[in-house]
């Protein structure tokens, strides 16, 4: 196909976690750097690139119509992301799909697309701005630092679908983050699929940033993240020794006191046969010591309910953890089989009802910690970062909120605020999941 007069558009729908989103802005940046367009509809677009997401059966079900209503609506569609791993299934179901290719296979992608769009001229860089092209609003961006994952956890098949571990340099990662600071970025948002063990693949060796040797860990990015003006945001981090040398920075003020770490359950019995680190007193007696050294920080985690042979009792177990561990803010999800994972193996599988009935009551129990975890947040005063100004409130979010999972702070009336803006404000009131405040004005 030959294009003549015409810059040839590429429609986008990204779909997945935020490992995926990245994945994404990165072929979006590239195609902005040969010349396409990027479509804003279906109908504008001379291909449509989808990049899906394969973790669970919901997600599967959910890329396969992405991929159909993109084929509907254009038919000219190019798959990539995680189910692109099951290229069988996707041709099987969508047999007329341009090409398939696994994730954060940049090279691939582009390449088929070259296939059935020819780029407009030769590269030029500098039509993208330095930061590249991004799906996030302009004032928070998630920073990847490393692929795959070396956990061969029973409930998951990620390795299978990014692979091992692969770690970025640090000197390139903090060259990114300087980048988007510098254009406009106020919150880093930290993230891998084990960011605990970033750089053990290179044996942490030395890398340069400016001019200065820096070694490939998580605690020497971490401080040096934080010499940058923005809140530095981590995600998945596995409760490692070595995260008990992240918390001093915390208390200092480098980085957010705000840990994102998947525990999924609190009965020993269930976490061995997750394959997952089995300790839930050690853990605990972790959590005292990082808040008696680092009073204000946030816990978020994640929990899976009704895995294979959970019984009542190991649930009760989860309930007394989540009651003593007092996280403030918790995701739970019903175990749900995933194709190609260890625990579909499992004997003892829970029957659907009464993986719902323990989803609901470990919710419940969650919901009483998280009232009271709010409740305790009125009268006291935040720096918040504003995401939207509307007619009559701003919504933002604090340091204990990261973007789309956790709560916002809610401020009402008419300001003069922007996206991006800081402000310090006093809490007024609590919600279920929100605080409403008004600003401070000394």
């Amino acid at each position: 196909m030959v294009y003549t007069g015409h810059t040839p558009n590429v429609g986008f729908v990204s779909l997945g976690c935020p490992k995926a989103t990245v994945d994404s802005e990165r072929i979006l940046t590239q195609l902005r750097a040969e010349g396409y367009g990027v479509a804003a509809s279906y109908a504008g677009a001379d291909l449509v690139i989808v990049n899906t997401c394969g973790f669970i059966d919901a997600a599967v079900e959910e890329s396969l119509d992405a991929i159909g209503e993109a084929l509907a609506e254009n038919g000219r569609v190019i798959v990539t992301g995680c189910l692109g791993m099951r290229a069988d299934l996707i041709r099987e179901t969508h047999p007329r799909v341009l090409a398939v290719t696994g994730p954060h296979a940049l090279d691939e992608v582009m390449a088929a697309v070259h296939a059935q769009v020819p780029a407009p001229h030769d590269p030029f860089t500098s039509l993208v701005p330095p930061q590249g092209v991004r799906l996030t609003p302009r004032h928070f961006a998630y920073l990847k630092i490393s692929e795959g994952c070396n956990h061969r956890c029973s409930f998951c098949i990620i390795p299978s679908l990014r692979g091992d571990l692969v770690s970025r340099g640090i000197g390139d990662v903090l060259a990114e983050a300087e980048r988007l600071v510098n254009a406009g970025v106020r919150e880093l948002l930290v993230i891998s699929q084990d960011t605990s063990a970033y750089g053990l693949d290179l044996r942490y060796r030395p890398d340069f940033w400016k001019g200065r040797p820096l070694k490939t860990d998580l605690v020497t990015l971490a401080r040096t993240l934080g010499e940058l003006p923005a809140w530095i945001r981590l995600h998945y981090v596995y409760p490692y020794p070595h995260v008990d040398e992240l918390i001093p920075l915390m208390a200092e003020g480098l980085i957010l006191p705000y840990l994102d770490m998947p525990l999924q359950h609190g009965s020993e019995r269930v976490l061995r046969a997750m394959r997952r680190p089995a300790a839930a007193e050690k853990v605990l007696e972790r959590l005292a010591r990082w808040r008696a050294e680092c009073p204000e920080l946030v816990l978020r985690s994640t929990f899976i309910v009704g895995f294979p042979g959970e019984t009542d009792a190991d649930f009760e177990l989860l309930l007394d953890f989540i009651r003593a561990a007092r996280l403030d803010r918790v995701g739970c999800f019903a175990y749900s089989p995933v194709a190609g994972a260890a625990a579909n193996a499992l004997p003892d599988p829970v029957p659907e009802p009464v993986k719902q009935e323990r989803l609901e009551r470990f919710m419940m129990a969650q919901a009483q910690v998280s009232r009271e975890k709010l409740a305790a947040r009125v009268g006291q005063r935040l720096t918040v970062l504003v995401d939207h100004v509307e007619d009559e409130r701003v919504v933002a979010r604090s340091y204990a909120d990261a973007p789309e999972i956790d709560g916002l702070v809610i401020v009402p009336g008419d300001w003069d605020l922007e996206p991006g803006d800081f402000i310090e404000v006093e809490v007024t009131r609590c919600s279920d999941h929100d605080l409403e405040a008004r600003p401070v004005e000394d």
